[in-house]
């Protein structure tokens, strides 16, 4: 693998997508230096989307027919511009590891907005996600045992002392913490749910609290250790496991590295950002290449970023065709399927996400920058195929591939259109 393919395929794998430009940068300076840009990068601090009051916490119980269809309207409406906020810093942030790190951790701690019915505290999530996503797993797990978000998502607030609930602490343990095989019984599912008894979601404030008359205070035995457990010491216990760790460790190699390869041993640092540097020059990381494919959020943002398309610059008809696009390709941000979050690898390789890929493909395409396309047609006609592959940082095209390009190589929307939806783009 040359320098530059080696460069190439760290970015695909720890960005959106990388521009030509960018990959050009990290040419010069070398795979070392990126990867240092690249874990140390933070976002400057941007203002957060005004999203207003929580529709549903001004209604009160006299609220007739008509002042709940406006909430729910409102309710949407904040939804539709998180959701486009989000996709546009996907686009335009430079702490680009950063922001896909973010993306990974909304798939894992999968929380839909569709059952918590809320935007404000669906952006409060995923601020605590971002807050401690970087850092050592405890302060993670903690902070997200006590979010209004995942709470009202997993029944949280009708986990009682009198009638546990054991939906949050048998998905903390199964898919967040421990992971399957982690060594835990249903009698610690069951002593996890005493544990958690007595937060509630007060709609109002936007915050979790805890009631003591809802909680059990007494002693469980969990994981073979007996004490009085409340939700701090349950999720300590539980984010000091090596088993955690592992899980964790084993759950971005999958994301950041691939399925075909099995994660290698010693993998979890003590944090998430040493993790990832361990991911990101494991020996193995290279035989990675074009094995992992793009999810749906993962191809369009990557997408708008080198045809030069900022989302938030785009007429609102444009806007809802970005997302109309991730709905019909089954991802949209803020709306996991279940608990066990999206799918991966052939899952998005449907025939009829390819149909769903053909028409947004077109519609990119169609919003490409004109100095974009000035470029690509700057080039030779019988060099544009080529100039495709540098513009959508495509190591080279099959045979295949280029024998489907070439006859578009006069009509560069078509080519653009057709080079996004190829295996060597949508496989990376």
């Amino acid at each position: 693998m040359s320098e530059r393919e080696a460069v190439a395929h760290l970015l695909r794998r720890a960005t959106f997508g990388p521009t030509a430009g960018e990959v050009d940068r990290a040419e010069r300076v070398g795979v070392a230096a990126t990867l240092d840009r690249l874990l140390a990068v933070r976002a400057a601090a941007s203002p957060l989307p005004d999203l207003g009051p929580d529709p549903a916490a001004q209604l009160t119980r006299e609220a007739d027919r008509a002042q709940r269809q406006q909430a729910n309207q409102e309710r949407r409406a904040q939804v539709l511009r998180l959701t486009e906020w989000w996709l546009e810093r996907m686009v335009t942030t430079d702490d680009q590891l950063g922001e896909k790190l973010l993306f990974f951790w909304h798939g894992h701690w999968a929380t839909s907005v569709q059952k918590v019915r809320s935007a404000p505290l669906m952006l409060r999530q995923l601020e605590t996600l971002r807050r401690y996503g970087r850092g050592p797993l405890p302060p993670l797990v903690d902070a997200m045992v006590r979010d209004p978000a995942l709470i009202l998502w997993l029944d949280g607030q009708r986990n009682t002392r009198k009638a546990p609930n054991e939906n949050l602490a048998r998905e903390l343990m199964e898919l967040f913490t421990l992971g399957h095989g982690g060594g835990y019984t249903e009698a610690d599912v069951k002593e996890g749910a005493r544990a958690l008894t007595g937060w509630v979601v007060d709609r109002r404030t936007g915050t979790a609290r805890f009631e003591a008359r809802r909680h059990d205070p007494g002693p469980k035995t969990i994981l073979g250790r007996r004490a009085a457990f409340d939700a701090g010491s349950y999720a300590q216990l539980l984010a000091d496991r090596p088993e955690t760790a592992r899980f964790v460790a084993a759950r971005l190699w999958f994301r950041f590295a691939g399925p075909d390869l099995p994660p290698p041993a010693d993998l979890a640092g003590p944090d998430t950002i040493t993790t990832l540097r361990r991911i990101l020059t494991a020996p193995d990381f290279a035989q990675t290449r074009d094995t992992l494919v793009k999810q749906p959020v993962e191809w369009l943002v990557g997408a708008l970023r080198q045809l030069g398309v900022r989302p938030a610059a785009l007429p609102e008809a444009g806007r809802r065709r970005l997302t109309a696009g991730l709905t019909a390709l089954d991802q949209v941000p803020l709306r996991p399927p279940s608990v066990g979050g999206w799918p991966a690898g052939a899952a998005w390789l449907t025939t009829s996400s390819l149909q769903a890929r053909l028409r947004t493909a077109d519609a990119l395409a169609g919003m490409a920058a004109s100095t974009v396309l000035a470029r690509l047609s700057a080039a030779p006609p019988d060099g544009r195929v080529d100039a495709l592959a540098r513009l959508l940082v495509v190591d080279r095209w099959s045979d295949r591939t280029r024998a489907a390009l070439t006859p578009l190589a006069g009509q560069p929307r078509k080519l653009i259109a057709a080079g996004l939806v190829s295996p060597e783009y949508v496989v990376c």
